[in-house]
């Protein structure tokens, strides 16, 4: 049995679907589909809703609003019709993102909500442990570090440690994400909450890269290729196209399903996995590290 969509995957497929129709469907000047602005026309949402309906953000909270821009579109077959106002009813059940939709922190990935859905993931981190990995007490002490700066309330640290740890059940469910991880040498002697809650997350590390399904490799400093900034893709099988996620030294993110950046971030990803150590490699890596403290 296929594993029922959340919301976000649900948003993400009706959006990537109105788009390809919006391009394709003939009616523009030159022939090559219709601006935003075309399509919006006569609806009662925005050229911007309508990017934002189309990137997964929202839906359409009047379905006569979607029946128009189907036909505008040249979708005249009702069984069509109806399976896209089926993507654009929310589910009857809350999704798990829910509870944590008001304190989410910036640096939370944009495309969390597609974490459980995803076939496979690929991330590298060169200066902190990835989220999907660290501890409890590692991801709090971050957060209390970063308190004072970011003004952030105890009870919004609290909230951000669990959807952090929520996240990580993608890794121990049945059918699990295929997960490889690149983390640089910076990301491993940063010293996070002390010198036990860093022996803690060598073992949770050296634990879990032992699990079929997780590759973690270490980039060593002065190794081979590298790079500055966080990214990950996101392989959310064949319905929907792969995604890439770019956070910047500002705290910036983007998130884009574009081939070439997607393609572009695939060849960075197996550059570095050439100039890191073997994944067989990382348990004593992660070792002489724990002696060293």
């Amino acid at each position: 049995m296929a594993a029922k969509r959340g919301r976000t995957s649900q948003r993400l497929e009706l959006g990537l679907q109105l788009r390809q129709l919006r391009e394709n469907c003939g009616q523009g000047e030159t022939g090559g589909g219709l601006t935003r602005k075309q399509a919006a026309q006569g609806l009662k949402i925005s050229e911007t809703s309508l990017q934002r309906i189309e990137t997964g953000a929202l839906n359409f909270r009047n379905v006569g609003d979607l029946r128009k821009l189907l036909s505008k579109y040249g979708v005249t077959d009702e069984a069509v019709i109806e399976s896209f106002i089926n993507l654009n009813r929310e589910p009857s059940t809350q999704d798990w993102l829910t509870q944590y939709r008001g304190p989410m922190p910036p640096e939370v990935p944009a495309f969390v909500g597609l974490e459980p859905e995803a076939r496979s993931m690929k991330a590298y981190h060169p200066t902190l442990v990835h989220g999907l990995l660290q501890t409890e007490d590692y991801a709090t002490a971050l957060h209390e570090v970063q308190k004072p700066v970011e003004e952030t309330p105890s009870d919004i640290v609290r909230s951000s440690v669990e959807l952090r740890m929520k996240r990580q059940e993608i890794l121990t469910r049945e059918n699990p994400v295929k997960l490889h991880v690149i983390l640089g040498e910076a990301a491993l002697r940063y010293p996070v909450g002390g010198a036990a809650s860093m022996r803690e997350q060598y073992a949770k590390l050296e634990e879990v890269a032992t699990l079929e399904h997780v590759t973690l490799q270490v980039l060593p400093f002065r190794w081979g290729y590298r790079t500055t900034n966080d990214f990950a893709i996101l392989d959310l099988g064949d319905r929907i196209p792969p995604r890439v996620q770019i956070d910047s030294a500002w705290n910036a993110v983007s998130t884009s399903d574009k081939p070439r950046e997607v393609a572009r971030f695939t060849r960075r990803f197996d550059a570095l996995v050439a100039s890191a150590l073997p994944p067989e490699d990382t348990a004593e890596f992660l070792h002489r590290l724990d002696r060293e403290l």
